[in-house]
């Protein structure tokens, strides 16, 4: 009897489709999928992936078709309210929050129009695909507006007439400025998370999970990881440290024929930058080498 499966739906297209199957693979996994199919099947893991709908992802894990799904916040939550409003109560759980697939969903006003405060919308238009976050946003601060619900296309909708103001995801705000609207209020912050089925795993796949959060954790903590290693005078110790970024304690090592001089190498949490190897040089330091870190486990 074959094992049985983890079944993982990540977006099939759009900004959160490449960030996941990489979030995946550096995970270890591999994976074969024909053009425009949309399952993935794992050749070295019990695991499948179903490219579907973001919007779908939620409601395939709740109703316990997938294991595991790979979704935006917006999408999570947007879903959640709307469940919430038929009078159900979803149990999705949220097993990890992800560094990537950031952004907000904003409120955004055409160039011109004038802005104090939320109360500026009252009586307005708000196109947005989000009716659900957006309307819990407004009743927290107080402003009763006429939400307008699009499923696509929302920055045009001030310049159709179908609204005064907009709530759309922002990441760069380049499609803003593209459409003469200015940013001036963040309803929500977001990012990609993990979620899980409410129905109990069997044995096997839960061990799968957690081997695929320990690993998951092991990647999010290299991502922007750097190994530094160093020559320096002793002397010089407590000034490095201190500019070494993100670092723990590092290793310390003498240097054969030299006292006066140890080797540092350090696991730096954060980006290295130019900068901070001519600060560290400027400390004192000397052969500095700077390498990637592609796997570490706590």
């Amino acid at each position: 009897m074959s094992a049985p499966r983890l079944k993982i739906a990540i977006q099939k297209s759009g900004r959160l489709t490449d960030a996941s199957t990489d979030l995946l693979v550096r995970c270890g996994l591999k994976f074969s999928r024909g053009k425009d199919q949309l399952i993935g099947y794992g050749d070295n893991m019990p695991l499948d992936l179903l490219f579907v709908r973001d919007d779908d992802i939620p409601d395939l894990v709740e109703e316990d078709v997938c294991d595991l799904g790979l979704v935006g916040l917006n999408v999570l939550e947007e879903k959640r309210l709307a469940l919430a409003a038929r009078g159900h109560d979803p149990q999705l759980r949220i097993l990890r929050s992800l560094d990537f697939g950031r952004c907000r969903l904003a409120i955004a006003l055409p160039e011109g129009t004038a802005w104090e405060d939320p109360s500026s919308l009252a009586g307005r238009r708000i196109a947005t695909t989000y009716p659900f976050t957006l309307k819990r946003w407004l009743g927290e601060q107080g402003v009763n507006a006429e939400i307008v619900t699009l499923s696509g296309a929302v920055e045009i909708a001030p310049r159709l007439g179908r609204a005064d103001a907009i709530c759309d995801l922002v990441s760069t705000g380049s499609t803003l400025i593209a459409n003469r609207l200015y940013e001036v209020a963040t309803v929500m912050d977001s990012h990609a998370v993990l979620v899980q089925t409410p129905v109990g795993l069997p044995d096997a796949k839960a061990t799968w999970v957690d081997r695929m959060l320990l690993r998951i954790d092991g990647v999010q903590q290299v991502r922007e990881s750097k190994y530094i290693m160093l020559h320096a005078p002793r002397s010089a110790l407590p000034a490095i440290r201190l500019l070494l970024p993100g670092s723990e304690s590092p290793t310390i090592i003498p240097l054969e024929g030299h006292p006066d001089r140890v080797a540092v190498h350090a696991v730096c949490r954060e980006n290295v930058f130019w900068e901070t190897l001519e600060q560290l040089k400027a400390a004192g330091a000397s052969a500095l080498l700077v390498l990637p870190v592609e796997k570490m486990l706590a």
